[in-house]
């Protein structure tokens, strides 16, 4: 029998406070136990084990992350302040939820991507800005990955304090998010 009180949303919601807190390698149903004061064998009434639970902790931080973003740039010109205020909400979103942010970075099954709404708002969004700058497939698929993959690699270099440079870190992103700009309008096409 379920214990009262304990839901598969309330656990995920733990196993989230938890990864930001602790970070998500000690993201475990032993801790979440814990945490609850219950025995692991309690858990296991609201989720599969510990890939479930990751797998469920990924698609509520993606969707998290997703409204942020979407309500970032909602009403926003096509173009750079569009890019620029997406890039801000990503950012933001990773520095002050790294337990989470590391989340999203799980390889999940594709069929649990196909089923939610989360990550077909994130493509919606992400390629909704894309195309703004007149991007086709397959330059838009192209265009994600130098997104996501320049996002996060200097949201994990921040995060660990590896620019040294005495330059302004924030400086620095603006001009990155400039450069951006400049290439996604000079996209070359027919790659």
């Amino acid at each position: 029998m379920p214990r009262a009180g304990l839901t598969p949303d309330r656990l995920v919601a733990a196993a989230a406070d938890l990864a930001d807190e602790a970070g998500l390698e000690n993201v475990t149903v032993s801790a979440l136990a814990r945490r609850f004061g219950v025995k692991d064998a309690s858990l296991y009434t609201h989720v599969r084990g510990l890939a479930d639970l990751r797998a469920r902790l990924a698609l509520l931080a993606g969707g998290e992350m997703i409204d942020r973003i979407a309500a970032a740039v909602e009403g926003r010109e096509p173009g750079r302040d569009t890019l620029g205020a997406f890039a801000a909400a990503y950012r933001a979103y990773a520095l002050r939820h790294p337990g989470r942010y590391a989340a999203t970075q799980i390889t999940l099954d594709p069929e649990l991507l196909a089923d939610s709404p989360a990550m077909r708002r994130t493509a919606e969004v992400t390629y909704g800005m894309l195309r703004a700058y007149g991007l086709r497939e397959p330059d838009l698929t192209d265009a994600v990955r130098l997104l996501r993959s320049t996002f996060h690699g200097y949201c994990a270099l921040e995060s660990t304090g590896a620019f040294g440079a005495p330059r302004d870190v924030q400086t620095s992103w603006d001009r990155a998010i400039d450069a951006l700009h400049v290439l996604l309008g000079n996209w070359p096409r027919g790659g």
